[in-house]
């Protein structure tokens, strides 16, 4: 029997679902420790969750402003003045979305046309590429190189055409951890002066930072506010990744473009965990240097577990994710290494080629494993790959 879908349109069929979430599956039906999707398993903050039961007793239970609740939006340019020095209007600014996922592909659908370009750096979030096609644009990779995932100047500038309508960077990285230093960014931003480009950013990870590593905002470099859109949310700094509560900052001119794909999108967000998410945005300095040591710890003691079960591993700077190579364990096969990890061992990952297109061969020899979970989530899965053999 065919399995073609003649009922799937051309867009729907030129990529694959979420490999991600496929290997979270393939976890539950071998009881493997999930280490593939990057989802905590330790309680959120008591203050977040209380906020939002007294938010839904309180009766915030309607449909809010369709780009944000007003006390949302004002604890977003509240905490982007004190962290980044900025001013930006909350009135003209800010349309919050359902999750950072919807304000990337509501970004998109607002600014870029069918047969333009997206650049894309690889290896990537896997929704990137996806979403670029779903515009009816086409993805321009440009390859981070080894060692340490460093970005070519010369490559990057290659990129760039008479067709280049938006570069999507996201630092901290994911799948691999990197942090754009701010010389790599000031090369971005040159570029995108030079041709007239508009920068999209994932700053999903801007307070998952190690060893003294900075995150830098793209939009804080001259020239780059104006043609700039910040997506952020609160999964990953409140560890609520359920909630899908994200924000797009960009400027009012992007941002009347925004709202209105947003509108027709989702129309909005839950407005009781936009009322809490409001509190949360406003929780002390301290909240967030507690929560990069927290991680600090969790992402030494996987490096040092993946060093003694044979992977050689590249030690990120930022996120909670680790790329390992599985070479000097004797495989060569990503896809193949995951299903025997999470079926044979109980460890389930991502294979590497998910962030990379298609065509590629670079992301067929690593795995990406998460580390935002508990100790004893680390513990159990450090003593399963101990029962890895060299493969012959």
């Amino acid at each position: 029997m065919s399995h073609v879908n003649r009922y799937a349109s051309d867009k729907a069929s030129s990529f694959t679902e979420s490999v991600i979430r496929e290997m979270s599956r393939v976890a539950a039906a071998h009881g493997a420790v999930n280490l593939a999707q990057g989802f905590p398993d330790f309680p959120a903050p008591a203050a977040i969750k209380e906020a939002a039961v007294s938010a839904i007793l309180e009766d915030h239970n309607q449909y809010a402003i369709t780009w944000g609740t007003k006390n949302l939006r004002d604890a977003i340019a509240w905490k982007t003045a004190r962290d980044y020095g900025a001013e930006i209007d909350p009135e003209s600014q800010i349309t919050v979305c359902c999750g950072s996922t919807e304000g990337m592909i509501a970004a998109l659908l607002a600014t870029v046309n069918p047969g333009e370009e997206v650049i894309v750096f690889e290896p990537f979030y896997e929704n990137y590429g996806a979403d670029a096609i779903l515009c009816g644009a086409t993805p321009r990779y440009v390859r981070l190189r080894s060692p340490g995932f460093r970005l070519d100047r010369e490559e990057l500038a290659a990129a760039f055409t008479a067709r280049t309508r938006a570069i999507i960077v996201n630092t901290p990285h994911n799948p691999t951890g990197k942090v754009f230093s701010r010389e790599e960014l000031g090369w971005i931003a040159e570029l995108c002066r030079k041709h007239d480009v508009l920068a999209i950013t994932d700053e999903i990870y801007e307070h998952i930072t190690y060893d003294g590593v900075e995150h830098i905002p793209l939009w804080t470099l001259p020239g780059m506010a104006e043609r700039t859109i910040a997506v952020n949310g609160i999964s990953k700094t409140y560890s609520v990744t359920g909630w899908r509560i994200g924000y797009v900052v960009a400027s009012p001119e992007i941002t009347r473009s925004i709202r209105k794909v947003h509108d027709f999108l989702t129309v909005g967000a839950a407005a009781p965990l936009q009322v809490a998410a409001a509190q949360a945005l406003r929780f002390p300095v301290d909240y967030y240097g507690d929560l990069a040591s927290f991680y600090q710890e969790r992402r030494d003691y996987l490096l040092d577990a993946l060093g003694e079960a044979g992977f050689e591993c590249c030690k990120p700077g930022g996120a909670y994710y680790i790329m390992a190579d599985i070479r000097p364990l004797g495989w060569s096969d990503d896809v193949e290494f995951a299903f025997y990890l999470a079926r044979e061992i109980g460890v389930a990952v991502v294979p590497g080629s998910s962030f990379y297109c298609p065509d590629s061969s670079e992301g067929k020899t690593i795995v990406r494993f998460c580390f935002c979970k508990q100790f004893a989530t680390l513990e159990a899965a450090a003593r399963r790959l101990k029962k890895l053999k060299i493969h012959r």
